[in-house]
């Protein structure tokens, strides 16, 4: 942070939002490492506001005179660390995805199994035979 970035108004406007949303991505990032699920959904939440809210002052900062450049790259970083935490929860639900086909595999399709004979299934539980 420079001095310079805080030290005009739009720039101390801008800090706190800016500043929420950091500390969001932090608490995520260590309830993530934690795998604590109750801590993930609570941060999430909370970094989804500050994220709108964000987001919300610094469209208004630009149309009304720009973004201090520090702040801008911050305001980067953050968008940065967030895709990577994106990134890192979508490989783990695809690993769980992986995983969960393989202790409960799919139900039979009802055409062909993997010898060709056709797969049947029958309601009472037993077979039937002429």
């Amino acid at each position: 942070m420079t001095a310079t970035a805080t030290s005009t108004p739009l720039g101390a406007e801008l800090e706190a939002p800016l500043l929420a949303v950091e500390a969001a991505l932090n608490q995520l990032g260590d309830a993530l490492a934690r795998r604590d699920a109750a801590g993930i959904e609570q941060h999430a939440a909370e970094l989804h506001q500050h994220l709108a809210c964000a987001v919300q002052t610094f469209s208004a900062a630009a149309r009304t005179g720009g973004v201090p450049a520090a702040l801008r790259n911050r305001l980067v970083r953050a968008g940065g660390l967030l895709a990577a935490q994106r990134e890192a929860l979508a490989r783990g639900n695809a690993s769980l995805d992986r995983a969960l086909d393989v202790l409960i595999p799919s139900e039979p399709t009802g055409l062909y199994g993997a010898g060709g004979k056709a797969e049947r299934r029958s309601l009472g539980g037993g077979s039937y035979q002429a």
